[in-house]
């Protein structure tokens, strides 16, 4: 059955707005696109869409410019941002502005399509609450332009309005108190305390005294009542951090506590009432240590309302040059001279695998900061910063590797070409080289041409002509399964 509904596409790449709207098309809907702001407009009026697409970054303003204005007159309108932009900033400012859907560009059709069905299932998302305007979006702690960083950007757009708890899941090193941290501060507890507890750093014995507070004398040296960290964390947030390593009977209590929002301090009688929104991190697998008898079910339960995966730094490799240069102008504002990131360097970092994630990265960038003589920091320091192990004493970098097969192969054909004269030999190399490139890239993203037309940085439309030129088929292009 044919889907029903009009659509407007806004986007200044006319290929986007071909294969956008061919796509939405095939699906039933009607569908007009736009260029500019400017032409939004006209058409909101003469066409009156049911879904609104469009990108931030127009040739006459910001896209999210006038959204809050457009859903007051129009509340049963659904808007899905596109942006280029793929940080934390863009995807609560779309979220503030009240749109359905904000997703990173390259998107997948197929999550595009679906988005614009559950926008018209929905009934409506777009007018319920968004979060106060006017955060304080400068200097956020989240650095990354993964997909899987913009997942996690999306989701926590989405609980900033809302006092759910969160489960933030994750190895050591990722960054999981920055997700806190961002939670709190951009949300709308950020005037109130957010109090941190690592459960992993306290002594067992002492974890229900900082946890709830004590009474004067509830134990040797309790000299004085003292409050806990819900009892700081009045109004705010309360991070419970490694909250897999907490002992079971104090898990007991703590279940308590959330069940009835009032705390009894260690040796009193009386209970508090506290408000604090709960956000609980563990590199554990809690699954297993419930299997294990080592965590309450039930308290999972009641931690895990909306988890936020962070993935390793192994699997956001894209997001390791960023990331890198950024502790480097972090550590130059803090006032150590200022250093920058050799391209063999810049491809020995993309290439170890580090165990440590973003921690290691950041202690990293902060010593040789420190430490090099140079302004430039080379592969060769970085093989004497990192594990002997992790980076072998032949590596070469893949760039050098590719300079290298194209010096030999010039060095070839020119000697060919004192015979034959009339060669060209810039297109002879491309016909060598892009194939292997446009496979390589189609192959990672399983044959979708629009991520694949971002990732070469070239227009779909010159990724498509060049496929036919040299009989390449994307759809033989895919990863097995």
């Amino acid at each position: 059955m044919a889907a029903t509904g009009a659509i407007l596409v806004v986007d200044d790449d006319p290929a986007i707005c071909v294969v956008v709207g061919e796509a939405l098309r095939r699906q039933g809907y009607r569908v007009k696109t736009a260029a500019s702001i400017r032409e939004r407009s006209a058409l909101l009026e003469s066409f009156s869409p049911d879904v609104l697409i469009t990108d931030v970054m127009l040739p006459d303003g910001d896209g999210l410019d006038g959204i809050a204005e457009i859903l007051e007159r129009r509340p049963a309108l659904s808007i899905i941002i596109l942006s280029a932009q793929n940080t934390l900033n863009t995807a609560i400012r779309a979220t503030e502005k009240g749109a359905f859907e904000y997703l990173p560009k390259p998107f997948d059709l197929n999550e595009l399509t679906r988005a614009v069905s559950d926008a018209l299932g929905s009934g409506k998302g777009a007018d319920e609450e968004a979060p106060d305007a006017g955060l304080p979006h400068d200097g956020l702690p989240l650095v990354g332009r993964s997909p899987a960083m913009q997942e996690v950007y999306r989701t926590i757009a989405r609980v900033l309005s809302n006092d759910l708890s969160i489960l933030v899941l994750g190895e050591s090193g990722t960054g999981k108190e920055l997700v806190a941290e961002a939670i709190h501060s951009l949300g709308q507890r950020r005037t109130k305390p957010f109090v941190p507890i690592n459960m992993a750093a306290i002594p067992r014995e002492l974890i229900e005294a900082e946890l709830f507070g004590y009474e004067k004398g509830a134990f040797t040296g309790a000299h004085a009542r003292t409050a806990g960290k819900f009892e700081q964390a009045q109004g705010g947030t309360l991070f419970l951090d490694e909250i897999g390593d907490m002992p079971m009977e104090a898990q007991t209590r703590l279940l308590r506590v959330l069940q009835s929002g009032e705390v009894t301090t260690v040796g009193g009688s009386k209970s508090v009432k506290v408000n604090v929104r709960i956000i609980a991190a563990t590199n554990k697998d809690l699954p297993k240590l419930i299997e294990d008898n080592r965590f309450r079910q039930d308290l999972y339960y009641r931690l895990n309302v909306v988890p936020i995966a962070l993935p390793a730094l192994r699997e956001r490799r894209e997001d390791v040059i960023l990331l890198a240069r950024h502790f480097l102008d972090r550590a130059a504002q803090e006032g150590l001279p200022r250093k920058s990131l050799s391209d063999d360097a810049a491809q020995l970092l993309m290439a170890y695998h580090w165990p440590g994630n973003v921690r290691e990265l950041q202690n990293l960038m902060q010593r040789l900061a420190v430490l090099s003589r140079e302004n430039m920091i080379t592969a060769d320091m970085l093989r004497n910063s990192l594990p002997l192990e992790a980076v072998p004493a032949d590596y070469a970098a893949p760039g050098d590797l590719l300079g290298q097969a194209v010096r030999e192969w010039a060095k070839r054909q020119l000697g060919i070409g004192l015979t034959q004269p009339n060669r060209n030999l810039h297109d002879d190399l491309l016909a060598v080289v892009e194939p292997i490139l446009f496979q390589e890239t189609l192959a990672s993203v399983d044959g979708n041409q629009i991520r694949a037309a971002g990732l070469l940085g070239i227009n779909r439309n010159t990724l498509r002509k060049k496929l036919t030129d040299y009989g390449l088929d994307p759809l033989q292009l895919r990863i097995a399964e």
